[in-house]
């Protein structure tokens, strides 16, 4: 993850080429986020099949993957961003936009070995602040999952404790299966 210190305001950011991995803008630095490895994309693409399985033809809600969000002075990339149908700001042709200047309704953060754990819960934690219903911060490390709720204290569930979802998506999940996604030999 590399950091760069700098005078640049956001939306002088937000002109700049994105980068591979993303650049995020946090509290006026520009950090790269890490280079995703296998367990960090196969958690995040099976998260989102999962909610969009159950919520998109319906029109309930969407996870996007690395989508960019500026909200509140930060440009962030959560791992995995789910919008109520209602909250994409679609286009005048009902197209979805290249730019969300607005916090997801869900954050999902996926900690790589790289990061640094309160950074990203930070992000969590801002997205929560500008109107964001629930955040997740997976460890796969040691198979946990700290679930963050407005005005909250945050909960570290494990095992067979089922998770919280958005209210409106009709999934159910408990943390062994969404680690079990990880084991696809055999």
């Amino acid at each position: 993850m590399s950091v760069t210190s700098s005078q640049l305001t956001l939306e002088e950011f937000l002109k700049l080429p994105e980068t591979k991995p993303a650049s995020e803008y946090i509290n006026g630095e520009i950090i790269q986020k890490p280079m995703p490895k296998g367990r960090h994309s196969r958690l995040q693409g099976k998260l989102c099949a999962a909610v969009n399985q159950v919520a998109e033809e319906q029109k309930i809600a969407y996870a996007f993957p690395e989508l960019r969000c500026s909200f509140g002075n930060r440009s962030i990339v959560p791992d995995v961003a789910v919008f109520q149908w209602g909250h994409i700001p679609f286009t005048i042709n009902g197209e979805v936009p290249d730019n969300f200047k607005l916090p997801p309704d869900w954050t999902i953060e996926i900690l790589s070995p790289e990061q640094k754990p309160n950074k990203v819960i930070g992000n969590i934690l801002h997205c929560l602040k500008y109107g964001s219903r629930l955040g997740w911060f997976l460890d796969p490390d040691d198979l946990s999952i700290l679930v963050f709720l407005p005005e909250q204290q945050p909960v570290l569930l494990q095992g067979e404790d089922s998770l919280p979802v958005l209210e409106e998506i009709e999934i159910k999940l408990t943390v062994n299966q969404v680690f079990g996604w990880l084991k696809m030999a055999g």
